[in-house]
């Protein structure tokens, strides 16, 4: 279709439309059919069906070569024009992608921008390198998990990465790994020195040092306390509302309550003895980590593909937060 105009059964392919221009400037089947690349039979049936779905002669054939008929030689110059307007489109289309494969920009929330995605892009320039294509220069927004999800469907990002109870609407999506939250507390905190575990209705019942709405982090925590509430039980209001990991472990250290935050995280604190995990048994705070894009089932081929790939191979159990 083109201008809106469905194009009609009789306008010939391509493929084609080269070899009635190769006779056209050969003068011969046989040369035409050596030009081209294709045996002299196979370029003669290719012609003659050419002009069957035409619906005229094309080639005045005689012992000493052929030569286009009167209505060839109209045919041949539009067939320059229409070769040259996909020749354009061609080489239109290897920009795009030579662009997407030169130029990556990536979303990914919080943790797992600051702890996973900078090892992934080293390695997509390794596997780049390796087949002899130069490395993708990226670009890598660090925010949280509705944002990631806004910036793919503005067309702002390639490929995003994002955690949280289940995919986000409108993107495709493909679980890359597996991530863990840790309840923690500072070594005063009453829960640090508590013997026995603390439940989900006590935790949910406590003000938390907590990330903004729209982070992946908040809306796992809150999902896996409701699902094993079945609702029953309402969270108490945040103790502080934080945009980043690091606000939110500053501010438990310094005593603003108990939080939630991924292993990543807070894996230096729990090695300092600056923080500790509280065992809540029967909460689940696993979940899944998700490479998302815009389009097809698929992730688009080119750098997007890669990078997929390659997190998708470092598929160990990773923590993130966002």
């Amino acid at each position: 279709m083109t201008g809106g105009v469905m194009l009609s059964a009789r306008v010939p392919g391509l493929a084609d439309l080269e070899m009635l221009l190769a006779v056209a400037r050969t003068g011969s089947l046989s040369a035409a059919a050596t030009e081209v690349g294709v045996t002299q039979q196979a370029l003669s049936l290719r012609v003659r069906s050419m002009e069957t779905r035409i619906g005229v002669s094309l080639l005045l054939r005689t012992p000493r070569g052929s030569s286009l008929t009167a209505a060839g030689v109209v045919t041949a110059q539009w067939a320059v024009k229409v070769l040259d307007a996909a020749a354009e489109l061609d080489a239109g289309i290897a920009a795009l992608r030579s662009d997407q494969q030169a130029h990556l920009r990536v979303a990914a929330s919080l943790t797992v921008a600051e702890h996973l995605v900078p090892g992934w892009l080293v390695a997509l320039a390794a596997r780049q390198r390796a087949v002899g294509k130069v490395p993708s220069a990226a670009e890598l927004e660090a925010t949280n998990s509705d944002t990631v999800v806004r910036r793919l469907l503005d067309g702002a990002a390639d490929v995003g990465f994002v955690e949280g109870p289940r995919a986000p609407a409108g993107l495709r999506s493909r679980v890359v790994g597996t991530d863990r939250l840790l309840v923690v507390v500072p070594l005063g905190h009453p829960w640090a020195r508590r013997r026995t575990p603390v439940d989900v209705a006590q935790l949910a019942g406590t003000p938390l040092v907590s990330r903004e709405v729209g982070s992946g982090t908040r809306q796992a925590f809150e999902h896996a306390v409701a699902a094993q509430l079945a609702g029953d039980v309402p969270l108490a209001p945040p103790a502080l509302e934080l945009s980043n990991a690091a606000a939110v472990r500053a501010a438990i250290i310094a005593g603003a309550g108990p939080g939630a935050l991924s292993s990543l995280a807070v894996a230096d604190d729990l090695a300092l003895g600056r923080l500790r995990t509280v065992d809540v048994p029967g909460l689940d705070l696993r979940r899944q980590l998700r490479a998302v894009w815009l389009g097809p089932p698929v992730p688009p081929a080119g750098a997007v593909r890669d990078l997929v790939a390659v997190a998708a191979g470092q598929r160990r159990t990773r923590t993130s937060d966002g």
